[in-house]
């Protein structure tokens, strides 16, 4: 294994130390493009907000996006808490700790948004539309875990809508509740095989505790590793929508939030590069489906996979924590895998 990585890499704890406090995508692109130009490189920001170096074919990618917006660190002992410390706050770190010797190997780095929530990989569906890499590797998620298949998903926001009233005044006027509890639970009832999933994540409605509301919703997360089973699933939700619609003599509107992938391209040299890059550190990889940026690049039919680089927990929570020093381990794995993989090309 050569050492070119090794030579130009950054202290990964460091940088998370700056980055996992900053809050919003702008300033935290910001600091992105900063760090890059301290490292001799020249960085771009797209219209989407993500920001890349290099024109390498192999384009390696870590989302600067959250969910919940970072605050001040807590650290203890050998954790650090707080929301987006790891997801992606340390993705980012560790990507960034090697960008210099990645770019310099004909590699491009780049730091991506809309991976989470309703962005619908938008970051990184234009980095592949503009780029036009060969191959992709995302950086993002708990060690040991390799993401090399992607879980496709369809997201939906459902209104019911009524004339709404006085709870007792128009007590026979058709209130939009019941359509929406019939939906959900034939919804929730709906036969799924264990690699599929479906999630109400968001309810609301209603103005008054004695006024019949006149709109109630949801918002839907459907997910599935086939894309047929994921068609078939988010067909039948809108039956069942249609019916509690027309059952309680209501108005019906759907929006489609966001769509993502599903299917896999990630070649036999990737996972087995990934394999021997995790086994280098003492851990055996445990190959996962879930949606990444690198499902963009599948999208694409390029080769894509994601590679995990931090130990920890609680993602999506104030309460995510990480083990700093893991991050060392991750960048050695990335490293490893990232020469095997130039290697075999």
């Amino acid at each position: 294994m050569g050492d070119f990585l090794t030579e130009t890499s950054l202290d990964p704890v460091a940088l998370l130390a700056e980055f996992a406090e900053i809050g919003g995508d702008s300033a935290r692109g910001v600091w992105v493009a900063r760090q890059l130009q301290a490292q001799g490189l020249a960085p771009h920001t797209d219209e989407q907000g993500s920001v890349w170096a290099g024109s390498g074919p192999t384009l390696l990618v870590a989302h600067i996006d959250t969910v919940l917006s970072p605050t001040p660190l807590r650290r203890e002992k050998n954790r650090w808490y707080g929301p987006a410390v790891g997801d992606n706050s340390s993705g980012v770190a560790v990507l960034m700790a090697l960008a210099g010797g990645l770019v310099a190997r004909n590699c491009t780095v780049a730091f991506s948004v809309g991976e989470e929530g309703l962005g619908n990989l938008r970051g990184a569906r234009h980095l592949v539309k503009h780029l036009r890499p060969q191959q992709m590797i995302a950086v993002d998620g708990y060690l040991p875990g390799i993401v090399h298949r992607s879980a496709g998903s369809h997201r939906m926001r459902a209104h019911f809508i009524g004339p709404g009233g006085h709870a007792w005044g128009d007590r026979e006027v058709s209130s939009p509740v019941p359509a929406l509890g019939q939906a959900l639970a034939q919804m929730y009832a709906l036969e799924r095989p264990s690699d599929t999933s479906l999630n109400v994540g968001r309810l609301w409605g209603g103005e008054a505790i004695n006024a019949i509301p006149r709109e109630v919703g949801f918002e839907l997360d459907l997910r599935a590793l086939e894309a047929s089973v994921l068609d078939h699933k988010a067909l039948q939700v809108r039956e069942i929508l249609m019916e509690a619609a027309r059952r309680f003599n209501i108005r019906l509107e759907i929006e489609v939030l966001g769509e993502r992938p599903a299917g896999m391209t990630a070649t036999h040299a990737m996972t087995e590069a990934a394999r021997r890059a995790f086994a280098e550190i003492g851990l055996e990889a445990q190959f996962t489906a879930g949606s990444t940026d690198a499902s963009a690049g599948m999208e694409a039919g390029i080769p894509a996979i994601t590679l995990s680089a931090y130990a920890g927990g609680g993602a999506h929570t104030p309460e995510e924590w990480v083990e700093p020093e893991s991050l060392h381990l991750g960048a050695s794995a990335l490293r490893s895998f990232v020469e095997r993989l130039l290697a075999n090309s």
